[in-house]
């Protein structure tokens, strides 16, 4: 039963420093491979040492959006040459929130499509972040859509319409531990109407444990076979059923 976090922070303080056990945890669950995600310059380097010491480990280098007011030119031309690394898989997480705006609306946009641009140019897979943003989002990334054709929308908070919506467009969708809360119906609802071929699985980790692990403050790989299993429950398949066609898909968005 393989399965692979597509998106995780294992950079970040609360799992870097004890890596070798959550990966260890993480391995004995069957989740067995991790994308680890840049969002600035300092956690890009450190994504890609990582991905470089571990086979089973890729990176991804961007700037998330609460960054963006920050993002110099020289910035995006330096993550413009990381993509050559063969273990720098995609372009993320780049993308719109509105609900802290750490960043104006209008640097957010300048960052956003900067980022697509470099997409386009290293034909590299997108991870998109889009928070109280979908509208917008949804509009940049039409300007895009004939140039990229690996776009994920990540932590998929959206409704089963929006939901449809992206997948219309071609775009992949990524679900995160918040299926599986008591009050996140209508997460489960949009996931249900997600072919599970155009699904991934992700933790997010350090942040949002699932259910029945919610009282885990910290995070990480190995709680995923919580969400893999509602999610599997949602499309009425068995895990390891849902497991095989969801490691194929991300294989294949990532190219890995």
């Amino acid at each position: 039963m393989p399965l692979i976090d597509s998106h995780a922070h294992l950079t970040f303080p609360e799992l870097q420093k004890n890596l070798e056990s959550v990966l260890a945890r993480s391995r004995d669950t069957g989740v067995t491979g991790w994308i680890t995600v840049g969002t600035d310059t300092d956690n890009n380097l450190k994504a890609i040492s990582l991905a470089n010491k571990y086979d089973d480990i890729w990176a991804t280098v961007g700037f998330h959006p609460h960054y963006a007011k920050d993002v110099s030119e020289k910035d995006i031309d330096i993550m413009a040459s990381q993509l050559t690394n063969s273990k720098v898989v995609a372009v993320g997480e780049i993308g719109l929130d509105y609900h802290y705006n750490h960043s104006s609306i209008q640097d957010q946009h300048r960052i956003f499509k900067a980022q697509l641009d470099i997409a386009v140019k290293s034909n590299k897979a997108v991870i998109v972040h889009s928070r109280e943003a979908f509208d917008d989002t949804i509009e940049i990334l039409d300007e895009y859509k004939d140039k990229l054709s690996h776009i994920v929308i990540h932590c998929f908070s959206g409704n089963p319409e929006q939901a449809k919506l992206v997948i219309d467009k071609g775009y992949y969708i990524s679900f995160t531990g918040v299926v599986t809360f008591k009050n996140a119906q209508l997460a489960r609802d949009a996931a249900a109407v997600v072919p599970i071929d155009r699904l991934m699985v992700e933790t997010d980790c350090p942040y949002m444990s699932p259910a029945p692990m919610r009282k885990q403050k910290i995070n990480e790989p190995s709680l995923m076979i919580h969400t893999a299993q509602k999610l599997a429950q949602i499309h009425n398949v068995s895990l390891d059923e849902f497991s095989d066609i969801v490691e194929k898909t991300t294989r294949e968005f990532f190219s890995i």
